[in-house]
């Protein structure tokens, strides 16, 4: 029977820093960080949507069935990306980001 728990699954993160999310791109490792600590370590970067005012092109990794989409930083802030994790560290993704802002670091 299979760990759905470590089943990948692509989670859309928004991270704090809209600039350093505009230096990922497809394929990219990266660590997701909040309050000091590691979430999410070595992640596999699959798309980064296009930022609003239609600053940079959408990217998506070949293959991908993911649609292109604009980023919404008007209120929120930051900037949205989408990372290949196990289904266990997306729900910790979304848990540490409604209590701290959350980074990126480039592996």
């Amino acid at each position: 029977m299979p760990d759905v728990a470590q089943e990948i699954v692509r989670a859309p993160v928004r991270i704090t820093d809209a600039a350093a999310v505009r230096l990922l791109r497809p394929g990219d490792r990266v660590d997701v960080l909040a309050a000091a600590r590691v979430v999410a370590s070595g992640v596999r970067v699959v798309a980064v949507p296009e930022q609003a005012g239609g600053q940079d092109a959408s990217t998506a990794a070949g293959g991908s069935d993911l649609p292109t989409a604009t980023a919404d930083a008007g209120a929120t802030g930051g900037a949205l990306v989408v990372l290949a994790v196990p289904r266990r560290i997306a729900a910790a993704l979304s848990g540490a980001a409604m209590s701290s802002p959350l980074a990126v670091a480039l592996c």
